[in-house]
């Protein structure tokens, strides 16, 4: 098969085994690769009742059969399992240049089994594979674990690992790989720590065949043409990075401030891409193949030092506005210290947020935590970040997710998440669409699964009033499948702002030489969905579940341009399931499940 190379690793961390084995071709082909065919590869291997923490759960590193072409932003790999902080399935989406050195080593996957007696680590050049000891890696954090491993095999190789925070199974802890690049959500960390397994290192000297090389040289050239002249991936992402977004949502009036309390922020400007870029930017940086360069080189001076990347557009917010925090440099601290430790900076700062709101009425107390917990306060969010991803003290509470936090407290009404993950940046209440998101995701509380601030927001491939309701569903409903299918490619969910469903279908299809239409190709992320939406539905998810926190459905904005709204979901999620030609509680019927071929 042309894009895919044939080979999927298995290794065995029980019984310390490593086998090869040819690819399914017929999954590679039904499913495509990373977020699709990890998916399929792991719901017909693990029974749907394991624990996340436990020897039965399989962790799947998978790339796409563009990863690591001259496709445009071609560097993604997804991480699946079943999430521990969601009970979902769970593939976790990456970038960097850890995917490509995957397949240039000549897998497409690597599926990791069982549970290390010790601490191990997982070395590949080319066909050469060793599980080797990492007792003296384990406790490093992420920065250091990488550096001593390129010491020891040199710096052509390329590192994906897990800090204390995935030891120490922090429920949102990440695989980081290139240092930075995060595999963040979900707990795919957690559950690598879990298997003692400390961290992959790999090099490959191989090379990726296409089907139509002329062809596809041309396709990549167009696309790389059409995100060049496109505003938001020509220049705006280029320039500011996605910390652009801070001062446009935050104008919309659906900027989540204070736990989301409120929905816009008075000191926003000092958090946004303009302050970053002034103050603590040393360049722009991008991932492998990528002509975007939405990545951010930052470093500190003055009360908090450090050099790193960061932070991204969510984790400004929740580490800043959602904390009430205009701190930057406490800010990009903190990001720093989620890099290092290895965990999630969206959970963490809306877990810092929601403890923040039940300090302020009295629910948790100073003698708990340990100290004041105010919002605004910086040097809280910098300790308890250092503490959560250490499981120290009051940390090892919130190392477990805000739900499960404020639930041991009673009020699960405070933790803005949905099926246990919290929300990124965008309020449901005025952007409506983004709230039918976050409900019917398959992750739980996730913006990057049908990214409805493109065309809510951005007008982007087309403007919809963010307040409506009419039409949302269908809207998303094409950009849950087109992003599945661009996930599952091995490409970066930005290359959509520029380019479509047309330039992508024609970048899969010279390269692959599968001449699938793009109706055809669409489906296939229908296909993935619902193999997805099925997996939980046996996991014991229901309606009840594709839900929005009671504040967002409850709670009318008090104050800006979205005041007064409230997520209108009963409304949209009706149509939704009716788009989906799913039956009045979200399941899909025996007809749709044989249309798409599960």
């Amino acid at each position: 098969m042309n894009g895919w190379v044939g080979t999927i690793l298995r290794v065995n961390l029980s019984d310390n085994i490593v086998k090869k084995e040819a690819l399914n071709d017929k999954w590679a082909q039904a499913f495509i690769g990373a977020r699709g065919l990890g998916t399929k590869y792991y719901i017909s291997e693990v029974g749907h009742d394991a624990d996340p923490l436990s020897e039965e759960n399989n962790l799947i590193f998978m790339t796409g059969p563009l990863t690591g072409t001259f496709s445009p932003s071609s560097g993604r790999y997804n991480v699946v399992t079943k999430g521990p902080l969601t009970g979902t399935i769970a593939a976790s989406n990456s970038g960097g240049f850890f995917g490509p050195e995957l397949k240039y080593a000549g897998y497409d996957g690597i599926i990791i089994e069982g549970k290390a007696k010790k601490p191990v680590y997982l070395y590949i050049n080319d066909d050469k594979v060793e599980i080797k000891d990492a007792t003296e890696l384990w406790g490093k954090n992420t920065f250091i674990t990488t550096n001593m491993l390129l010491e020891k095999y040199g710096e052509d190789y390329k590192v994906a690992c897990i800090g204390p925070a995935g030891e120490k199974r922090v429920l949102y802890a990440g695989v980081m790989n290139d240092k930075n690049r995060a595999a963040g959500r979900t707990g795919v960390g957690a559950v690598m720590g879990y298997k003692n397994l400390k961290a992959v290192v790999v090099r490959g000297s191989k090379s990726i065949e296409v089907k139509n090389p002329e062809d596809f040289f041309k396709t990549c050239k167009d696309a790389r043409r059409k995100l060049k002249e496109h505003p938001v991936t020509g220049t705006g992402l280029g320039q500011y990075g996605t910390e652009i977004l801070v001062n446009i949502i935050n104008g919309v009036g659906s900027f989540p401030t204070r736990n989301w309390k409120e929905s816009i922020y008075d000191k926003a400007d000092d958090t946004g891409g303009e302050a970053l870029a002034e103050k603590y930017l040393i360049r722009n940086k991008g991932c492998f193949g990528c002509p975007i360069g939405c990545g951010r080189l930052t470093k500190l001076n003055g009360k908090y030092e450090g050099l790193g990347e960061g932070p991204e557009y969510e984790a400004a917010w929740a580490l800043g506005a959602d904390c009430g925090i205009n701190d930057l440099g406490a800010i990009c601290k903190a990001n720093f210290i989620c890099n290092e430790l290895g965990m999630d900076p969206i959970t963490l700062g809306s877990t810092i947020a929601c403890a923040m709101e039940m300090y302020d009425r009295g629910i948790i107390s100073e003698k708990e935590i340990g100290r004041p917990l105010k919002f605004g306060d910086a040097e809280a969010l910098v300790e308890l970040t250092e503490k959560i991803g250490k499981r120290e003290g009051f940390g090892d509470i919130m190392a477990q997710g805000s739900y499960r936090m404020a639930e041991k407290y009673g009020c699960p009404e405070l933790s803005m998440s949905v099926k246990k993950q919290e929300m990124p940046a965008y309020d449901g209440r005025g952007i409506q669409g983004i709230g039918l998101n976050y409900a019917t995701s398959n992750r739980g509380g996730c913006h990057v699964r049908g990214y409805m601030i493109s065309p809510e927001v951005l007008g982007v491939p087309e403007k919809l009033d963010q307040f409506e309701t009419e039409g949302k569903a269908a809207m998303l409903k094409v950009f849950q499948d087109l992003t599945a299918v661009v996930d599952s490619l091995g490409l970066c969910l930005f290359t959509t702002f520029g380019i479509g469903l047309p330039e992508i279908a024609a970048l899969y299809r010279t390269a692959t030489g599968f001449d699938y239409s793009d109706e055809e190709i669409l489906q296939m992320g229908e296909r993935i969905w619902n193999m997805e939406k099925l997996y939980n539905l046996k996991n014991g998810f229901e309606k009840t579940d594709d839900t929005l926190p009671p504040r967002l459905l409850k709670e009318p904005i008090s104050e800006g341009p979205a005041k007064g709204r409230v997520s209108q979901l009963d409304k949209m999620l009706e149509e939704y399931y009716k788009e989906r030609g799913w039956d009045s509680n979200g399941i899909p019927p025996e007809e749709k499940i044989r249309e798409l071929g599960l």
